[in-house]
């Protein structure tokens, strides 16, 4: 049954002929997550829709500011920042009902050379390990529950507030509160609606534990699917918030007195039809075979190689807080929320549940990540640690999640798993990437620093 709100080329046609829709965004996702690329004209792109579109390839080297950026060998000023193909990937596209008579198509980003996948793009990373899941003989299905701070400010007035004094939707902790999350509704009940006829099926939302903090959960799907679910979930709900005055952001950690944001990732492996890790062996508390075992055993192992992936930025780190919900060590536990890796359900629903990455994850990127280790613990038949019962925080010889973006880019770039599982060139394109973004913060003076020495010192 089809997802409601996906479309054909031929019901686009159909919505095109009655002018429900005029315009189709065209986009891929950026090393950030961001979606980028051209508006088309409804019935040109229609008629156009097998050929794509033209970018530039320096969209794949650019930092936050949109500032080309020198050292990649992917493009350069040398290389003359050339184009690359951007083919619209036509089970993505829908109707985008949180935008005036406009669809959306997610497009993967092509070599106009080779005519592959481009390796670099982060959509291409997670293609490669739901193919090597396949060879395996394993369907991925995966989830991502994102968090996210909503304020009364627009973009705009915050940004020229630069950031200070925002005044968050709630005035007291919401969790799970009916009474202060009624008062979003206006917002949230819209975001639900817009996912929901936009083919994203959508669970449910609640308040969260920070002032101003909300979830709102979407059905699991193929991993693939899920990821671009995501991040058009992430565009939803920033435009929704845009046309209605207010802003909402997905920083890891909006403020260091508030609960950090996250993005828990489910992810199971299936065979012909059934839950793989659903087996009679018993570990721990859970009843699970071999692949289970093995898969959360390389997951775990591999967090110190992969974890830029998880945790992209320079703010990622600061969400790593003891006593925070945010995990701060490597252990595995049976429903038990202090842990990085939290084993939930039973039977056909087993899953495991990834606690590390932030809100500010690229899911392309956070799953390829999971996938990658997982498989490599299959193949090598890594065995995780004992199940950890109690407080993870208060484990302080259990190994820790990196303190910095700079330890973590350390570890990824000197990784022989990282440039065995992603490729070289795709290690040192990131590499390059991460260090360039820490950069940006080592060069840059902050409030609390002029707060602190501008007196005193």
């Amino acid at each position: 049954m089809k997802t409601k709100g996906l479309l054909t080329l031929e019901t686009l046609k159909q919505k095109t002929a009655t002018e429900e829709i005029e315009t189709v965004v065209v986009a891929f996702t950026d090393h950030y997550g961001r979606l980028m690329g051209k508006r088309f004209d409804a019935e040109f792109f229609i008629e156009n829709a097998e050929e794509g579109t033209h970018g530039c390839d320096y969209l794949l080297t650019t930092d936050m500011e949109m500032e080309p950026v020198p050292g990649y060998t992917f493009a350069n000023w040398e290389l003359g920042y050339g184009d690359f193909h951007l083919v619209p990937d036509l089970s993505t596209l829908r109707q985008a009902t949180w935008l005036d008579k406009t669809a959306l198509v997610l497009c993967d980003v092509v070599d106009d050379k080779t005519h592959g996948f481009t390796p670099e793009a982060p959509r291409s990373i997670l293609r490669k390990q739901i193919e090597q899941a396949k060879t395996a003989g394993f369907d991925c299905f995966a989830a991502s529950e994102l968090e996210y701070y909503v304020f009364e400010n627009s973009y705009r007035n915050a940004h020229n507030l630069h950031y200070h004094d925002l005044a968050p939707v709630g005035w007291y902790l919401e969790d799970y509160h009916i009474l202060q999350g009624t008062r979003t509704e206006p917002f949230t009940a819209a975001a639900r609606r817009h996912l929901k006829n936009s083919g994203i099926p959508v669970e449910n939302s609640k308040g969260e534990w920070g002032l101003g903090q909300h979830e709102l959960n979407v059905r699991y799907a193929e991993t693939l699917d899920m990821a671009d679910r995501h991040v058009i979930y992430k565009q939803c709900l920033k435009e929704l918030a845009d046309s209605m005055g207010l802003s909402v952001t997905f920083m890891a950690k909006f403020a260091s007195d508030r609960a950090g944001s996250s993005s828990h990732l489910h992810v199971s492996l299936w065979q012909q039809g059934k839950n793989a890790f659903a087996g009679n062996q018993k570990f721990g508390p859970v009843e699970c075979t071999d692949i289970f075992r093995w898969f959360l055993g390389g997951w775990i192992a591999h967090v110190p190689d992969v974890m830029p992936f998880y945790a992209p930025t320079v703010n990622s780190y600061k969400r790593y807080t003891d006593g925070s919900w945010a995990p701060t060590r490597l252990a595995w536990s049976y429903d038990n929320r202090t842990a990085g890796f939290r084993v939930v359900g039973k039977g056909h629903s087993l899953r495991i549940e990834c606690r590390i990455p932030g809100a500010d994850c690229n899911p392309y990127l956070a799953f390829a990540a999971s996938l990658a280790s997982g498989l490599d613990g299959i193949n090598n038949k890594i065995e995780p640690p004992e199940c950890f019962v109690g407080d993870i925080y208060a484990a302080k010889h259990l190994p820790r999640v990196p303190y910095t973006l700079a330890e973590a880019v350390g570890h990824f770039e000197k990784s022989d798993f990282n440039k065995k599982a992603f490729g070289e060139n795709v290690v040192a394109h990131y590499a390059h990437f991460f260090k360039k973004e820490q950069a940006a913060f080592d060069t840059a003076v902050t409030d609390w620093e002029r707060k602190r020495y501008f007196e005193r010192i």
